[in-house]
């Protein structure tokens, strides 16, 4: 017999940890939905000529690409073939791959519909993503992604309203959060002032494992590339900044001052975009710069955003930033945008390790029927049409069982209220409800049932 198995990288979900990540999808629309953002969702399959090249070579690798229908090896290049040149032979024998984010397809949906969208186009997308990466823990070949986008408007008010509503999505999960803020022209000039510009990638690259490997690892990787020890003196200093975001940010403007206009500009875009928070730093989200930052460089072009949870150790459960060109690639230039994601895997290991997901999430029917025998059982089918008619998930035990089993049947999926029914509650048209918390028994009508849940 074959052992049953999923591909490597892949999982189920049990109801209940569905009913737990429905609960974070489902806060996240909410909130993303108050700030006038739409949904949209593209095909889990895109051309490979869309994928193709737009996440380097290692990118191109970890595509999951779909084989032609039928038989895909009648237009194959035979020399390819013969020569197993699988790079040459898949343009032949694949048109298609699964998508590797939601980015490139969402760049492809805003070419390919533009004459139908408004600017600036604010959307959001909670779909799967697929990469043919090695499995490993906390890494799966298929994952979800919760992207919001706004496109069509450099106005630095869009970073500051995704902020709010990471700071809105978090205090609603009750997570205690920090932002980590930083802008790819602070970084800019930081490698001005140290006078290696042409080191820039180097510099941010290690910089960026500053709070992992320390001072001194990084100073040693940063020579083991290149940056002489001039360049990593000066920017020790700069690294090591302390004080308010406002005072830093004083602080790098004077460094900045004559020898690196992007500096300027990176200092100028951060505090406008600090002016427009519509709320000042709490125990429950805080808004940090931090020089350090440096994720995304070989797309952000202006602010880049982290959140790390406070009291949970672990890497970035959120992030974005400012891109410029992002349609570029698909022939409509120039349209500069700014986003966030969302790590639903990581909010929903935060939400477990503290023991924050409400107790309701777990809870998808609120009444059991229970009965002795097959008449109560048609009486039953009666009442649960009122139940549900009044809006109460009710559930109906499919056999007249004996009545320890149904109820455990109840415990088990934490069922809060059973309705026992037996001969004698026919006679008087009521049920016998048992609130399985207490244990207490009432014999009440079915109109006072559906009062009493309605307001529980």
């Amino acid at each position: 017999m074959q052992k049953t198995s999923i591909p490597k990288g892949t999982r189920d979900f049990s109801p209940r940890e569905m009913a737990r990540r429905n609960y974070i999808f489902e806060t996240i629309k909410r909130v993303y939905a108050l700030y006038g953002f739409q949904q949209i969702e593209t095909p889990a399959m895109e051309n490979l000529s869309t994928l193709m090249g737009k996440y380097g070579d290692e990118g191109d690798k970890l595509l999951f690409k779909i084989l032609n229908s039928g038989d895909y090896l009648a237009s194959a290049n035979s020399d390819a073939l013969e020569a197993r040149d699988s790079v040459r032979l898949m343009r032949d024998i694949a048109e298609k791959g699964l998508r590797y984010d939601l980015t490139v397809p969402f760049a492809r949906y805003v070419v390919q519909h533009n004459a139908d969208i408004t600017l600036p186009f604010k959307r959001y997308q909670i779909q799967p993503v697929w990469r043919a990466d090695r499995p490993q823990k906390g890494r799966y070949r298929e994952f979800y992604q919760c992207d919001a986008d706004i496109v069509g408007t450099d106005s630095l008010l869009q970073e500051a309203e995704l902020i709010a509503i990471l700071r809105e999505v978090f205090s609603r999960l009750n997570i205690n959060v920090t932002l980590h803020l930083n802008n790819r022209k602070i970084l800019t000039g930081i490698a001005d002032v140290a006078g290696a510009a042409d080191h820039i990638t180097d510099i941010t690259v290690a910089i960026d494992k500053l709070d992992k490997i320390g001072i001194d690892n990084v100073k040693a990787e940063m020579r083991d590339k290149g940056v002489c020890d001039d360049a990593i003196l000066k920017l020790q200093p700069i690294l090591e900044l302390q004080g308010s975001n406002a005072e830093k940010l004083s602080q790098l403007r004077t460094i900045f001052d004559g020898k690196s206009e992007a500096g300027i500009k990176g200092v100028e875009e951060t505090e406008t975009i600090l002016s427009f928070l519509p709320f000042s730093d709490s125990t429950r989200f805080t808004v940090t710069l931090d020089l350090t930052l440096a994720r995304g460089l070989n797309y952000y072009t202006g602010a880049i955003l982290e959140v790390k949870a406070n009291d949970v150790p672990m890497g970035s459960i959120s992030g974005g930033g400012r891109y410029d060109n992002l349609t570029g690639v698909f022939g409509l230039p120039g349209l500069s945008g700014v986003g966030i994601s969302f790590g639903a895997d990581r909010i929903y290991d935060v939400l477990t390790a503290l023991d924050l997901f409400p107790k309701e999430t777990e809870q998808t029917t609120s009444l059991l029927f229970a009965c002795f025998g097959d008449d109560e059982l048609r009486y039953a089918c009666r009442l649960a049409t009122e139940t549900r008619a009044a809006g109460i998930p009710t559930e109906i035990y499919p056999s007249p069982a004996k009545m320890k089993k149904q109820l455990a049947y109840a415990d088990a999926k934490h069922i809060p209220y059973v309705a026992i029914i037996g001969s004698d509650e026919m006679a008087d048209n009521t049920v016998m409800l048992k609130n399985m918390t207490t244990g207490e028994q009432q014999k009440i009508s079915i109109s006072e049932v559906i009062n009493l849940l309605k307001n529980t």
